[in-house]
């Protein structure tokens, strides 16, 4: 595998109209889930994708796996668990195109994967482990696994990305704060924005910041801000690497997933991080254009065609 990530996986239910969500008749049945959005991403770029996670064994969880086994991810190590349901979500989008989550992933099918159950094999032959704040959030026993994954990432030499995806809707900002700070001595790659950084560690003096992440044994630590684009930490400063302007955002779901599987694909195939981040910057940029969280994700000729590298022929 090229990359692969250990995550949820959610049926989400997008709304046929905007506004608060208790005034919405109808919805859309979709996927989703940030480990997922990312490793659909990856897929679609061309990289070898697999994904670890566990869905009830019912109707969403079927459609989920035979979505994602189409889209040419291993799902080998994806189990149907009897007993459980598997995790829905509701989206509410505003007219701006930003939008509230509700989630109902309780009891959730993840807690069946416990950090003895991990696959050393799988996770040892794969080039990048990716793994998000949004699992361990889901609940407690979650934050285990992870950190078993993340040292037997450690132990074959396997590189790890990681994106805080904080949701404070699952968790508090104690709880985020303390696991996450446990997990960076192992990671390679942070994606994470402004907000998540100044919370992790307590602090939005730039200075201060920019002194706790050197600390760290990160290769690349990269600041994401949205349609303003992305930083990286070169030599002690950040290095704004601007976004690209879109004619209309019509949905920010997913948007940071994208820009995630662009950074990854840049990685794996030893990109300087400049080029890595114009290209991470334009998926996000293609992926608000869309409505889904996953639906906007390109495929390796889109991106190309964006950037003007290839040339598109339309009619």
């Amino acid at each position: 595998m090229d990359i692969i990530t250990i995550g949820d996986g959610m049926i989400t239910f997008d709304p046929q109209s905007r506004g608060p969500l208790r005034f919405v008749n109808q919805f859309e049945r979709k996927i989703g889930g940030a480990e997922l959005n990312v490793i659909l991403g990856c897929a679609r770029l061309g990289l070898k994708a697999g994904w670890i996670s566990r869905l009830g064994k019912d109707e969403f969880g079927r459609h989920i796996v035979n979505t994602v086994r189409g889209e040419g991810i291993d799902i080998s190590e994806v189990k149907m668990m009897e007993g459980y349901a598997t995790s829905v979500n509701f989206k509410e989008v505003k007219e701006s195109g930003a939008g509230r989550t509700f989630y109902y992933r309780q009891k959730s099918p993840t807690e069946t994967l416990t950090p003895d159950l991990l696959p050393e094999d799988y996770i040892a032959d794969t080039k990048i482990l990716h793994v998000t704040g949004v699992f361990p959030a889901i609940q407690e026993n979650n934050r285990a696994v992870i950190l078993r994954a993340l040292q037997l990432a450690q132990r074959h030499g396997v590189k790890v990305s990681f994106d805080p995806n904080i949701r404070l809707r699952l968790w508090s900002k104690e709880e985020a704060r303390e696991t996450i700070l446990s997990y960076l001595p192992y990671v390679d790659y942070l994606l994470a924005g402004r907000e998540e950084l100044e919370l992790l560690f307590d602090t939005a003096e730039e200075q201060a910041l920019l002194q706790t992440l050197q600390s760290y044994s990160f290769q690349h630590v990269v600041m994401k801000d949205g349609d303003r684009g992305s930083y990286a930490l070169v030599n002690g400063t950040w290095v704004h690497y601007p976004g690209f302007p879109v004619q209309k955002v019509v949905d920010t779901v997913g948007a940071g997933d994208g820009f995630d599987a662009g950074f990854l694909y840049g990685m794996i195939h030893q990109w300087p991080i400049d080029r890595t981040l114009e290209f991470a910057n334009a998926i996000g940029a293609m992926v608000v254009q869309v409505h889904g969280d996953n639906e906007g994700l390109p495929y390796l000729e889109e991106v190309e065609g964006f950037l003007g590298t290839r040339e598109v022929i339309e009619r």
